[in-house]
């Protein structure tokens, strides 16, 4: 065999320890996939002496991450700070400049700085590798960039984040209301220090914008990623959805439309009996689908100590044999900056509203949607004992722009109480 891989590890939270312990306890197996052996050299953190359940004394300390990146027994610089910038990047740009390949487990400075990390890298002659940036221990990454290499990618699909996806099939599950499950997750630990990343979908969009880039050729373009979070989702949503066969998902979709590149994360309808319907928990889905394969359907945990860690050691094992792959699937340089579609690819929509007891109300309402082009599909009134009738809508295809152009026409009938939500259908086959 030859020389060992040695690697200089910067944060050493709860993926770090877990490279750590992978590292230690599966030497001989990752030496004889990998064709070397694969070593720590040295590790920073911000304190050195705080017990994390590894054994570090064999390795150097850094106190600076970025020194990491200096240091002649380093070969690959795994970088596990986060942070879309400060150290993080400092430490990624430092080891390009070094000469070293890097691993990184950080969506968030790829999605913002990726196109100019990737091109940095690939005129230094170095790999920029992040497996563990997207769905934690799915291989969609790679499965995106190897295995469907001779596909046209038709759509990018999937559930992104554990934590929202914990909290809607909580919801669903007990028939607690959205604040009741979003305190629940944050005494479990599973919200970010700052909950909108996840409940936002920022950090789901983070991920959709990476898959996009590589599935069709085109520089990453978070900005282009529109948002929406699970915020104004209710309990109401969750069982009345679930009245009409739908479950109700947080879902990433990046497609390629004569309008441009479409990317969108938000809540969605999908129908119950499709593989993203009977998802549940913190797990995660990505759905792939190529001209050549058809759907291609990944599922597992997205994040996690084991899934994580495990993510970024297939990027080490795949430097260790010496894969020299570019960060996006194609050289930086050939990326294409996307044209964003002027308007989401249209399509059914739910609508819940409250109106107004009295003659005539329904008739308005539907006389708003006509006047845009959107014609009902299905139709459901519930009990009204309190003076308001709750009513629920399932439109035939729609574009979005038209949707809200009616919404706002209703608001001018005088015959809702509070505002309508609208949420998209996604069609999926089972």
């Amino acid at each position: 065999m030859s020389r060992p891989l040695r690697l200089g590890l910067a944060g050493l939270g709860t993926v770090g320890t877990g490279v750590v312990r992978i590292v230690q306890g599966r030497a001989g197996l990752l030496a004889a996939r990998a064709g070397r052996a694969i070593e720590i050299a040295a590790v920073s953190a911000r304190r050195r002496d705080r017990d994390r359940g590894v054994d570090l004394s064999g390795y150097g300390w850094e106190d600076d991450p970025v020194a990491l990146a200096a240091r002649d027994d380093v070969d690959v610089v795994v970088e596990l700070v986060g942070g879309d910038a400060g150290p993080a990047k400092d430490l990624v740009e430092a080891a390009i400049a070094h000469g070293k390949d890097v691993v990184t487990a950080n969506k968030a400075m790829l999605a913002l700085h990726g196109q100019d990390l990737a091109e940095a890298a690939e005129a230094r002659g170095v790999v920029l590798r992040f497996e563990a940036a997207v769905a934690g221990g799915i291989p969609c990454v790679k499965a995106l960039t190897e295995g469907l290499a001779g596909n046209r990618i038709e759509r990018v699909m999937g559930v992104m984040n554990g934590t929202c996806n914990y909290i809607l099939t909580r919801m669903d599950s007990a028939g607690l209301p959205y604040d009741t499950v979003f305190a629940e997750a944050k005494s479990l630990g599973y919200l970010e220090a700052d909950p909108t990343l996840d409940v936002g979908g920022i950090d789901a969009g983070h991920k959709l914008a990476l898959l996009a880039a590589i599935a069709y050729g085109t520089r990453v373009d978070f900005g282009g990623v529109a948002l929406e979070g699970i915020e104004r989702v209710s309990i109401e949503d969750i069982r009345r959805a679930g009245d009409m066969g739908f479950r109700v998902k947080l879902l990433g979709v990046a497609q390629m439309t004569g309008r441009g590149l479409d990317m969108r994360m938000s809540p969605c309808l999908v129908p119950a009996g499709s593989p993203l319907g009977q998802l549940d928990g913190a797990t995660n889905m990505v759905l792939l689908e190529g001209d050549a394969v058809g759907r291609i359907v990944l599922r597992g945990a997205g994040a996690g100590q084991g899934p994580t860690a495990s993510a970024v050691l297939s990027d080490i094992v795949d430097i260790a044999r010496g894969m020299r792959l570019s960060t996006f699937g194609q050289p930086a340089a050939s990326l294409k900056t996307a044209t964003r579609a002027s308007a989401g690819t249209p399509s059914p929509y739910y609508l819940r509203m409250d109106l107004q007891d009295k003659p005539g109300a329904l008739a308005k309402i539907a006389a708003c949607l006509g006047d845009e082009g959107i014609s009902i599909d299905r139709m459901r009134q519930y009990d009204h004992a309190t003076g308001t009738a709750p009513v629920l809508v399932v439109t035939h295809r729609a574009s979005r722009p038209a949707l809200d152009r009616a919404v706002e026409a209703m608001a001018g009938t005088g015959v809702l109480v509070g505002d309508p939500v609208a949420l998209r259908i996604e069609e999926i086959a089972d």
